[in-house]
């Protein structure tokens, strides 16, 4: 099966055009497969009508965004998001639905989980860890059986946000998390906002960062390489690795 940060882009475009390879940008330097003329197709967005899907829950992650500016950053915590392997628009593939905090809290949706429900396409897909969104009609169709595993990757229900930011994250390899991690609770792939200079927050850089939730024992954690973030004048912040993981 292929994972949510690796698989190729299989489900069709909404103008008959190939789905782009959503998730699985450039982590280096910028967004790659972005919907181009964003503001144009703002409008165009709001008139779409919602894509009717199913399937086989992958992977439960939260749904995070994070904005540096030089060595400035913060958080916002948007949800949770769900990786489908099933049917959309009556079309099988594997896709990314973000749901609400609220809707996870009714729901509890955890690994095995076979649901359905309606969402409508991302209009910038630089500030989402998924393809679609503002998702309705959620529906638990067939609950797995919790059974005796042996973490990591973690799966069962993921905690409340607060949780989240409470226990804090570090910095995670991509490699690794694209590797074993996508559908462990604890792991979180954030789309990046960089406004490189403070004094016009216009010009914005875009890219994903991998993080861990996780506890510090855990035996597939890796840290990788420190990450770089670009400021006005040629300037450079490094980022060192910070946490306060629990356990």
């Amino acid at each position: 099966m292929s994972t949510p940060a690796s698989r190729p882009p299989l489900c069709p475009g909404l103008c008959g055009v190939a789905r782009k390879d959503r998730l699985h940008h450039n982590s280096r330097g910028g967004a790659s497969g972005t919907y181009p003329h964003i503001s144009r197709l703002e409008g165009w967005f709001s008139m779409v009508e919602k894509s009717a899907w199913s399937g086989r829950v992958t992977s439960v992650q939260p749904r995070i965004r994070l904005t540096r500016s030089f060595d400035e950053s913060t958080h916002s915590y948007l949800g949770y998001w769900l990786f489908i392997d099933g049917v959309i628009d009556g079309q099988p593939c594997e896709f990314s639905i973000g749901i609400g905090k609220g809707a996870h809290h009714k729901h509890q949706f955890r690994v095995g989980d076979e649901v359905r429900g309606e969402s409508l396409p991302v209009p910038d897909e630089r500030q989402e860890p998924v393809e679609f969104y503002k998702t309705s009609k959620l529906k638990i169709l067939k609950r797995l059986e919790e059974g005796v595993t042996s973490p990591p990757p973690w799966h069962g229900v993921p905690p409340d946000l607060e949780t989240y930011r409470a226990r804090g994250h570090r910095r995670w390899s991509t490699r690794t998390y694209e590797s074993r991690c996508t559908s462990c609770i604890w792991g979180c792939r954030m789309p990046v906002v960089i406004i490189v200079d403070h004094w016009q927050p216009q010009n914005k850089r875009y890219r994903y960062e991998t993080f861990c939730y996780g506890p510090k024992s855990c035996r597939l954690y890796k840290p990788g390489p420190r990450r770089r973030v670009p400021g006005r004048r040629g300037m450079v912040w490094e980022i060192l690795i910070r946490t306060v993981v629990c356990w």
